[in-house]
């Protein structure tokens, strides 16, 4: 089974903007409430805090119970003398409305709640007003919860789809994510969603930072005082979709040849010499992308060039690599964009591919 649910999808996801995008994979309106999760257009912040930040993480210490003694005993339980230990070092982070268990930490751990992280930062770094104010120009594309409401996003995109001139379509978005389990940073990412395929992208492809334009807190009490830091940190939506359309074209100009992604196939999917499962494996994983390379729609356009390549291994990643886990091919897409490891993906191959194009 899936850690999310379909129903859970349905209520606890806001998509947006489907009048241009389309409904996304998990809709079914018998598993909505009486509300729908999809918005034609932006989703109201009043909705996202009503419907997915409407109660907060709290704190509580950790106790537990051990066999007591007339010295030490606190409680008396079926007979039986009980010492109740506190443990100060540690607390249980828990849902304020429904006492769900999150996460434990240490004692230092601050908390970082959705609403202020994830709506009223991030919109202090789009506009002093606020991002209700903004709507015009930016929005929310979507948000959601999962993991029970461990884990949290928000996507703040522009309403139009950018085209470069060398036909690659894209949408600039701030993706903002935390968590209450230590699973995800609490960070801002610029992102970039290739259209053709729903694929996401790091900001910066020609630079083969993994993470793109990144930038996470920590949770001390001066994290509050880094915002300022992360507004000139980041390339917020509007400068980072014009680095993106001219990382794009720099790419699209690059060369490769079919010797080239030959020699990159060889570094990207290793065959090991003995024959077994691992062989295999290898053989079917570089003959998947080379197909995706050579007829694919969403990347065969670009076949040639670096853009095509990296645009093969992001689609493979996004829509051919085995799933593992219990989980969907969606929940993982998404959990690999919140936590930055689509965006490592990305950098590892274009990195492979520079040095296979070095040494040409």
């Amino acid at each position: 089974m899936s850690q999310e649910t379909i129903e859970w999808l349905n209520n606890y996801t806001l998509i947006g903007q489907t009048d241009k995008r389309g409904k996304a994979w998990h809709y079914r309106k018998a598993d909505q409430d009486d509300k729908s999760n999809h918005y034609p257009g932006f989703v109201p912040v009043a909705d996202v805090v009503a419907r997915l930040f409407n109660w907060e993480a709290q704190a509580a210490p950790i106790r537990y119970d051990v066999p007591g003694t007339v010295e030490t005993f606190t409680s008396i339980g079926d007979g039986e003398m009980i010492r109740t230990i506190t443990d100060d070092s540690r607390k249980v982070i828990y849902r304020s409305d429904t006492g769900a268990l999150l996460g434990v930490f240490k004692e230092g751990y601050r908390i970082h709640q959705f609403q202020e992280w994830l709506l009223d930062n991030l919109a202090s770094l789009i506009t002093p007003d606020g991002l209700a104010v903004s709507t015009d120009s930016l929005g929310i594309g979507s948000a959601g919860l999962l993991k029970n409401g461990a884990q949290a996003w928000v996507q703040i995109e522009r309403p139009e789809n950018v085209t470069t001139p060398q036909g690659v379509e894209f949408r600039s978005s701030l993706l903002a994510t935390s968590s209450h389990d230590g699973s995800i940073a609490t960070q801002y990412a610029a992102v970039q969603t290739i259209v053709v395929c729903d694929n996401t992208m790091a900001s910066a492809l020609n630079e083969a930072r993994g993470t793109g334009k990144r930038f996470k807190f920590k949770r001390t009490k001066n994290s509050l005082d880094k915002i300022s830091d992360a507004r000139q940190a980041l390339g917020i939506v509007v400068e980072s979709a014009d680095r993106f359309a001219a990382d794009v074209a720099q790419l699209c100009a690059t060369t490769v040849t079919d010797r080239q992604f030959s020699e990159f196939l060889k570094l990207w999917a290793p065959v090991p010499d003995e024959k077994g499962r691992g062989r295999t494996l290898a053989e079917n994983k570089r003959d998947a992308l080379k197909a995706m390379y050579d007829t694919d729609m969403r990347a065969a356009p670009w076949r040639g060039t670096a853009f095509g390549v990296l645009q093969s291994v992001n689609t493979y990643n996004h829509h051919g690599s085995t799933v593992r886990g219990e989980t969907t091919r969606a929940e993982r897409n998404m959990s690999n964009a919140i936590t930055g490891k689509t965006g490592e993906a990305d950098a590892e191959a274009l990195d492979m591919l520079n040095r296979v194009l070095v040494c040409a």
